[in-house]
């Protein structure tokens, strides 16, 4: 196999971008063996001070000179940018990992070469504070060793989940990729409710945090259903059945199903 400078590099160094290279560097790879390319140059030069070691060089080299190349670019750059790489990805052969939405390995494939190593991965937002949940597909020319590196990759910032047919990373895109917006519409919805009951911004937003929190973690780690813990909580003619009757009312469950599917579909737009 061709030795490479780099371990990893990135295109891209914009909030997902920096989270990869920081879980990375976190979980005690070489910085020095991480570059990255991004058209801001004031922004590579802030990782490179926060991130001592960190290498930069242009996409080409990067492409030709890295084991593992992940395109970390809003899925609206792909079209033009990847044909421009498919030389030096040619010359250099690295493992490309896309975590641009919608964008599917056939495409890249056509941009790259069809002889491409891909991996699509979706992660989330949480990966920037390492509780990132990452869905992830390997392409047929991707080899065992290229999934288990890639997972090890994404397993830096948080858990990765794989997905046998990639059809279904639309809907990975819209549970786990968009899903930290639904959860923070939550959060503001729930702190403004307290505060119209009269608690303070502050308090309300401290309860409703902890709140979640807490019950994230109890159905993470509970063998119950979240219907079972739900239902343990809603005392017959009490305070809790007389909210969830109201969204209940409100077709809560109708509204996610609409929203999900809205996401899952803008994400095969992004595709064609």
């Amino acid at each position: 196999m061709t030795e490479h400078r780099f371990e990893v590099g990135f295109i891209g160094a914009g909030n997902m971008g920096e989270a990869l290279l920081q879980g990375l560097i976190q979980s005690g790879h070489d910085a020095e063996r991480i570059a990255i390319a991004d058209k801001s140059a004031e922004r590579v030069r802030d990782l490179q001070a926060r991130y001592p070691g960190l290498q930069a060089a242009s996409p080409e080299a990067l492409a030709e000179d890295s084991d593992t190349l992940v395109l970390a670019v809003k899925p609206q750059t792909l079209p033009d940018l990847a044909p421009t790489l498919r030389e030096a990805v040619t010359r250099g052969q690295p493992l490309v990992i896309s975590v641009a939405a919608g964008i599917t390995t056939a495409q890249l494939a056509s941009w790259l070469g069809d002889g491409t190593r891909l991996v699509r991965a979706m992660p989330n937002t949480p990966a920037l504070v390492g509780a990132g949940v990452t869905g992830l597909f390997a392409a047929p020319t991707a080899t065992p060793e290229d999934r288990d590196t890639a997972t090890r990759l994404l397993e830096s910032v948080g858990r990765a989940i794989p997905v046998a047919d990639e059809e279904l990373m639309h809907a990975v895109t819209a549970t786990s990729g968009s899903g930290p917006a639904y959860v923070f519409l939550m959060i503001e919805a729930m702190q403004e409710a307290a505060q119209s009951l009269g608690l303070p911004p502050d308090t309300a937003l401290e309860l409703t945090l902890g709140t979640l929190a807490g019950a994230t973690r109890l159905a993470a780690e509970s063998d119950e259903p979240p219907a079972e813990l739900r239902h343990r909580v809603t005392s017959p003619g009490g305070t809790t059945e007389r909210a969830l009757q109201v969204l209940e009312d409100g077709d809560l469950r109708g509204l996610m199903r609409r929203a999900m599917a809205a996401a899952a579909e803008r994400s095969r737009e992004l595709g064609q």
